[in-house]
């Protein structure tokens, strides 16, 4: 959000639209360490961009960011004026093409300070917009191979939600993020909520990834009842596994460690007739979480 189109009451919440989507799902997706790959934030972006959708609110920065860390960024824009953007999360409501489901489309950073307070936002916003479920995105970096399908992992703290979803119910002990914190925050406020995670390769740490957010979007088709066209990712996909591929045949060592995880990979499909087990995911995902820095 840029300066002229801030609110001149300074609020954690600014509303930009009096329109009100229908029992909206409330997707979430926030860049930084819960987003490897960039997998969640680009899934997210996917969806809004196909959903008609415009800016409904924001949750204001000055609150939840030390700017001497995550500094604001000048713009300019198309008349040659300069802006600051602020680290700002911003709320889209659209309607998922084909389809009479309404969506609402948190995006933001990972804030930095008082993540009870910015939860609390997101669960009053949610609570405001009659919210029927709230699905939290992420991705991790894990031992996995690029060159086989990526895993996502679902879970839920309601143990009838993880039912209806057919998630697990989460049983994570360890550091988390503000997406394992919005999940709580929504437990405790009686919300419905969910999270799926998505696995990247750990070798190529600083390469967005087209495929893991393709993986999560196909899961959310599953649970939302919803068919999109996602050629574009599709293709962007093939791209990146056949980029990768030729990055890792030009080192022996990483090649070889990629064989490696091929064959486990391979050896596991085949002892759990079906892709990797969830609990070979749920370690990988605890491991992650844990071997974060405080």
């Amino acid at each position: 959000m840029v300066d002229g189109e801030r609110s001149s009451q300074i609020d954690d919440v600014a509303w930009l639209s009096d329109a009100r989507p229908n029992r909206p799902i409330l997707l979430a997706a926030f860049e930084g360490w819960n987003d490897a790959g960039d997998a969640a934030t680009q899934a997210v972006d996917f969806l809004r961009r196909r959903s008609r959708s415009e800016a409904m609110a924001t949750i204001n920065a000055e609150a939840f960011f030390d700017f001497t860390t995550a500094r604001p960024r000048i713009e300019i824009d198309g008349h040659g004026e300069r802006r600051i953007e602020w680290p700002d999360s911003t709320l889209y409501r659209g309607t998922l093409r084909g389809t009479d489901t309404d969506v609402v489309f948190l995006v933001g950073v990972e804030p930095q300070l008082r993540w009870r307070s910015f939860c609390a936002r997101v669960v009053d916003v949610a609570k405001t917009l009659d919210t029927s479920l709230v699905v939290s995105l992420g991705a991790l970096l894990a031992d996995v191979p690029h060159s086989r399908p990526v895993e996502i992992y679902g879970s839920a703290d309601d143990p009838k939600v993880a039912r209806d979803l057919a998630l697990n119910p989460s049983t994570y002990e360890g550091p988390t993020g503000i997406v394992g914190v919005l999940q709580h925050a929504c437990r405790d406020a009686g919300l419905r909520s969910a999270s799926l995670w998505a696995a990247v390769p750990s070798y190529v740490p600083g390469a967005s990834s087209p495929k893991a957010a393709l993986a999560l979007i196909s899961r959310l088709q599953e649970i939302m009842g919803f068919s999109l066209s996602t050629t574009e990712l599709e293709i962007a996909a093939a791209s990146y596994e056949r980029q990768v591929s030729e990055l890792v045949e030009e080192d022996q060592d990483t090649s070889a460690y990629v064989r490696e995880l091929e064959d486990h990979y391979d050896d596991d499909d085949q002892d759990h007739d079906g892709p990797v087990s969830a609990a070979v995911l749920v370690e990988e995902v605890e491991r992650y979480l844990r071997d974060q820095p405080d």
